[in-house]
């Protein structure tokens, strides 16, 4: 067995040891959708023809994101570090980037699987449509879990214990909560605030899966947006990371 693989294979078994985190990434965002479908008010087209489900579904999928990429991946990554793990690492077969990449690998499927499930619970319990664009929602789904996962891994290097992640993570996570819509729907606030909510990462990306639900290729813009936060973010990790 290779360094890597056997990094693959204990880090798995550790990520699926805690079932808070999947509880929060997999089950919650579905929980979510099914608790507003429940609500007969939402269930009622709007003025747009669109129902508070229809939209809470390209939400929920991000809603995923958020919760492993703020609240799951930065304090295993500060606690490996804290307690030697990477430094220890150093001096063995397995380098830190192997650890690094398969804690990303598995909050990124993670993600993936939530997100079916999401749009599996939307259709069949309330017949919320599918993709209409199916590649183009594979495109902005990729382009946000990066944006999402390289927020997490900014948060990593600039945080050098878990308190201070903890403390800068909770506040990224209320920020991105409400960019994302999980608060209140894009859809229905102002248009000067969805203009500046569209040039945050998760804004940007929650338009941009809107428009593929809604059978349109995303927005080169919204796309746009959320890859230069993504470049920014990756290298703002790159800089400042330490193993130890």
């Amino acid at each position: 067995m290779s360094a890597t693989t056997a990094v693959l294979r204990a880090e798995t078994r550790l990520f699926l040891r805690e079932p808070g985190s999947l509880f929060w990434m997999l089950v919650f965002p579905s929980i979510l959708v099914v608790i507003i479908g429940l609500i007969p008010p939402f269930r009622e087209p709007g003025a747009n023809g669109l129902r508070v489900v229809d939209m809470y579904v390209p939400i929920a999928a991000l809603l995923a994101m958020i919760m492993g990429a703020l609240q799951a991946l930065p304090p295993v990554l500060t606690g490996y570090r804290e307690r030697g793990i990477l430094r220890r690492l150093s001096v063995t077969p397995v380098r830190p980037y192997a650890l690094l990449a398969t804690q990303i690998g598995l909050h990124a499927a993670s993600v993936l699987g939530s997100t079916l499930l999401v749009l599996a619970v939307g259709r069949l319990a309330f017949g919320v449509a599918l993709p209409g664009q199916p590649v183009g929602y594979v495109v902005a789904l990729v382009l946000a879990t990066l944006a999402a996962l390289s927020i997490g891994a900014a948060i990593s290097a600039v945080a050098t214990t878990t308190k201070a992640v903890t403390a800068i993570g909770s506040v990224v996570f209320i920020a991105s909560m409400f960019t994302a819509g999980v608060w209140v729907p894009i859809q229905v606030l102002p248009e000067t605030m969805r203009q500046i909510i569209g040039a945050t990462p998760f804004g940007a990306a929650v338009r941009a899966l809107d428009q593929t639900m809604a059978g349109s290729w995303p927005s080169l813009l919204h796309l746009g947006v959320t890859a230069l936060w993504t470049v920014v973010l990756v290298a703002v990790a790159v800089r400042w990371f330490r193993w130890e």
